[in-house]
């Protein structure tokens, strides 16, 4: 009889073939969890951006409609002046020759003012505002108002700040300091984030000094706090159609400008910290003048 051929031996379902099939749909099982694992790592990583572009956003204090930072806050300007046409504003008003603005624009410098004089300033306003503000994140306190009781230390360093940005302003516009007079009114301002109480306390609408007050004819304003290091926002903005220009605040920084609308500014909201500063106006109107603070 022929020997019969004989395959090799059968293996044991169960075994090799078994293990290839299970390990084949474990494989196939494995995919979808794989994608589903790397979907969850991509949305994850879009959110991270996302809020990581939203707290650069918050600290940056970012404004869309912001074209041009024309003062940087790590700046240290000796003196920076734009000249703008003047507004129609001025006609309304009684024009007092050599003083009533022919020659409008916008200023920022940094030597007039020292840090240590800032600093100095802004302990008093802390202090002061300390005694009350409002609930709605934006406090003011007059100078003049009788709300501040100061001694001689603060009297004499005033005094020497606002000759020093009376003659600043008179330079800049070509005109005589003598002809400028200190009006009211003259305030400390803090803001913070602490969320609007009444509608005084939203600070961050578009204004224009001559309209609001009626006496200024030249603004100024001292920063007492740096933008981006105690606080986020809080940038001064002059408007200008598509084209803003903002100033960041620096302690002792003095930021000056005529009162007309050729001058329509805001504030941007503050985002985080606390925003100090003092404005200190001038008058060609001698009715409307003012001494500075006195000892009480």
């Amino acid at each position: 009889m022929a020997p019969q051929r004989r395959g090799p031996p059968r293996v044991p379902e169960g075994n090799s073939a078994a293990e290839r099939r299970h390990a084949n749909s474990t494989k196939k099982d494995r995919l979808p969890q794989e994608a589903q694992r790397t979907w969850l790592r991509i949305v994850a990583l879009g959110v991270s951006l996302a809020l990581v572009t939203f707290l650069l956003w918050s600290s940056a204090g970012i404004d869309d409609d912001v074209a041009e930072v024309v003062a940087h806050r790590g700046e240290v300007l000796e003196g920076r002046f734009i000249e703008v046409p003047c507004s129609e504003d001025y006609d309304g008003h009684r024009r007092f020759e050599g003083c009533t603005p022919r020659k409008c624009g916008r200023g920022v410098t940094d030597i007039v003012i020292t840090r240590e004089e800032a600093e100095q300033i802004r302990r008093i306003a802390e202090k002061g505002l300390s005694l009350g503000g409002s609930d709605g994140g934006a406090s003011i306190l007059d100078l003049h108002s009788g709300a501040l009781s100061v001694g001689k230390h603060f009297v004499n360093l005033y005094r020497d700040i606002r000759q020093k940005v009376q003659l600043t302003i008179a330079e800049a516009f070509g005109i005589r300091a003598s002809l400028l007079y200190l009006t009211k009114p003259t305030f400390f301002s803090r803001i913070n984030s602490t969320e609007a109480q009444t509608a005084h306390d939203e600070y961050w609408h578009a204004h224009v000094d001559k309209v609001t007050y009626g006496s200024f004819d030249y603004t100024s304003l001292l920063y007492l706090s740096d933008y981006l290091e105690d606080f986020g926002g809080g940038r001064f903005v002059f408007m200008e159609e598509g084209s803003n220009k903002t100033v960041e605040p620096r302690a002792g920084r003095v930021s000056f400008f005529t009162s007309g609308s050729e001058n329509l500014h805001r504030v941007e909201k503050v985002l985080w910290g606390t925003r100090y500063a003092i404005t200190i106006a001038f008058t060609c109107n001698p009715d409307h003048g003012i001494e500075d603070p006195v000892l009480t």
